[in-house]
């Protein structure tokens, strides 16, 4: 799957569960990249994001390589995974949605 699509699937994912968090590493080029997705939203922790939301959040060169299905919203003090890592696609097919 396109790291596009499979970005606007989790966000879908995120907006029927309120209570879930993704978060995506990657690289884009050699410089490590991380995304949230909260509540259908999504922002890079490591580079900057267009303020347009029909723009992707995934700079060109994006490569997406694990991710996590965390409790929401995020705590601080401490996280709790619920998958992962595992690949992003595979996020997709989880029961705990």
């Amino acid at each position: 799957m396109e790291s596009t699509a499979l970005v606007q699937e989790l966000e879908e994912r995120t907006r029927l569960s309120p209570d879930r968090v993704v978060r995506l590493h990657g690289f884009v080029l050699d410089e490590p990249f991380e995304l949230l997705i909260f509540r259908g939203f999504s922002s890079s922790t490591t580079h900057p994001t267009a303020f347009d939301p029909d723009a992707s959040v995934l700079p060109d060169g994006t490569r997406l390589d694990w991710a996590e299905l965390l409790q929401g919203p995020l705590d601080p003090s401490g996280e709790t995974r619920l998958v992962g890592p595992v690949n992003p696609e595979d996020l997709l097919a989880q029961a705990i949605w």
